[in-house]
């Protein structure tokens, strides 16, 4: 090989030897430094107990958690906040005879329910502020307008005080009646993560809004995955 050839190779034998170890840099080094973890929502409060951080004690972090509750999905079966132990899941309010928005609603969260139809960690839950005529027939009838039914999409209901409750203290969302056929209720759809704390709160009506939990659904599961060490696939 002549002397000549061999000047023009080198650079090609750099750029073999330095662009891997770069692009491992970049995806080790500052892909940890660009994830960015979702807020935890609620109230906050400083526990007795600390973890260590570089060196020095930190204290941990008491954050608002769901509490736990007994409801009926359509086929008459209990569902429970234990019903979601080691899962991430998405809960909304909504009522069968709602003229418009909670058809949007539901219809948006139809369409997460068929994105993560595969995944054995999302699932979703839409809870009726009217459960005095919004018996379990009437869920499963309702059910029915997304056809055939998913075992990942639960429609509740169950006594008012303990849905009002649920939704205002627990999600942190308005839940109430105001007349015979009239509610206020939140249209957000709510995020809970694998410890029962809210992560995001996004409106059911609007596509951006959806598209961007369609996302961070991903980001969290990535979360939960890495904390647990598993594998992502």
């Amino acid at each position: 090989m002549s002397k000549k050839s061999l000047i023009k190779k080198i650079p090609i034998l750099v750029l073999i030897l330095i662009v891997p170890g770069f692009l491992y840099y970049l995806l080790t080094v500052k892909g940890k430094n660009r994830y960015h973890p979702l807020p935890i929502y609620g109230s906050k409060a400083l526990a007795k107990s600390t973890h260590r951080v570089h060196g020095k004690d930190i204290p941990d972090t008491i954050y608002h958690t769901l509490s736990d509750f007994h409801l009926y999905n359509q086929d008459g079966k209990p569902v429970s906040l234990t019903s979601f132990d080691d899962k991430i899941f998405v809960a909304n309010f909504f009522y069968t005879n709602c003229p418009t928005v909670c058809n949007v609603m539901n219809g948006n969260v139809d369409s997460l329910v068929k994105s993560f139809d595969k995944s054995k960690m999302v699932y979703f839950v839409s809870i009726t502020v009217d459960p005095e005529r919004d018996s379990v027939r009437a869920l499963k009838d309702y059910a029915k307008k997304f056809g055939p039914p998913s075992p990942k999409w639960a429609f509740l209901t169950g006594d008012t005080t303990t849905i009002y409750n649920l939704a205002r203290q627990g999600f942190l969302v308005n839940a109430v009646r105001t007349g015979k056929d009239d509610f206020i209720y939140s249209d957000k759809l709510v995020l809970i993560d694998e410890h029962k704390r809210i992560r995001g709160y996004y409106s059911g009506a609007s596509t951006t809004d959806v598209l961007r939990l369609n996302d961070e659904i991903k980001v969290l599961v990535y979360e939960e995955l890495r904390e647990r060490e598993e594998p992502l696939y």
